[in-house]
Order: C-alpha cells, then structure tokens, then sequence
C-alpha cells in the first residue's frame, strides 16, 4: 500500500468509459485536452496566488479600516474639551473606552432579551450554573477548586438531557 505507483506505467493514451448513453467527444477537444500544458500543480500553484491575492487584499482593507478609525478616534480625544481637573489624558481615554465598552454591553443585553427563549431552564441546573460562576468569581486564581461545582452542573444538564430524551422518543 503506498509503495505502487497510482497509475499503471502501461497506461493507453485513450480513456475508456463505459455507460448506458452514448457519449462521443471531438477528436479536437480530446486533443486539446491532451495537449493542454495545464496540470493538477499549475492549477494549484495558480489557485494559492488568487488565495494569496484576496488575503492581501483584504488585509490591506482592513488596515486602511484600522487607520481610519485610529484616525477618528485621535480627532475625537483632541476635540474633546480639556481633561476635568485632576484628570489626565489617559484617564479621558479610559473613560471613553469604559463608555463603549458598557454601550456594548446595553446592546448586548437588549439582543439577548429580544432573542426568543425555547423552555425555561430548569431551577437545578440554574442553581449548578450560579454555583460555578460563583465558584469561579471566588477562586479567580484557581479555577481548578470548582471541580466539585462543575460536576454538580455537569450531572444536571445530563440529567436534563435525557429528560428531553424521553420527551422526545416517547
């Protein structure tokens, strides 16, 4: 296995199909075709460099994207009224980032809250769920402490799933 070549060294310089219809092609297709300096590595070759060239592209996009927006964000911190006092310029900025980042946040919050919910979960598995995350908040530094919580959730949620399973096969 693997040690043949893949194609008989005998080869003949026609190919033979077989079906049910008649299929005829055109001597002078069938020797284009054969004549046709093209192969499996050209086409590749080929390939790679339009990949190539679409990638850059949109590289390049995304940068001049990039510098747009580092532009517009540099105008809006140097148009923004002087810093309150006792402020400095990176508290400024830490604020700004802090507002966008809680906007997103709200908007987050708003999809999730249009988004339609399936079946309620149940009290079990969100009681597992909150211990974990509480778990984790406590043990921030190890993580691998919440073992026992995570099994708890793990053993509900599969619980769950073969509840659902009955449902569903019954």
């Amino acid at each position: 296995m693997g040690s043949g070549s893949s194609k008989p060294v005998d080869a003949p310089a026609q190919q033979v199909w077989k079906s049910d219809t008649p299929v005829r092609f055109s001597p002078e297709l069938m020797n284009s075709l054969q004549s046709s300096p093209e192969t499996d590595s050209t086409r590749a070759k080929t390939l790679e460099l339009h990949i190539q060239s679409r990638v850059e592209s949109e590289l390049k996009k995304l940068q001049e994207r990039a510098g747009k927006d580092f532009e517009e964000l540099q105008a809006k911190i140097s148009a923004q009224q002087e810093p309150e006092k006792g402020k400095s310029a990176g508290d400024t900025l830490r604020d700004l980032g802090r507002e966008s980042v809680q906007n997103d946040v709200k908007e987050l919050k708003k999809k999730l809250e249009q988004r339609r919910k399936l079946a309620d979960v149940d009290e079990s598995v969100e009681k597992a769920k909150s211990d974990v995350v509480k778990c984790l908040r406590e043990n921030d530094r190890r993580p691998l402490d919440c073992w026992k919580e995570v099994q708890t959730f793990k053993d509900e949620v599969r619980r769950l799933e073969e509840v659902w399973v009955e449902k569903v096969v019954r």
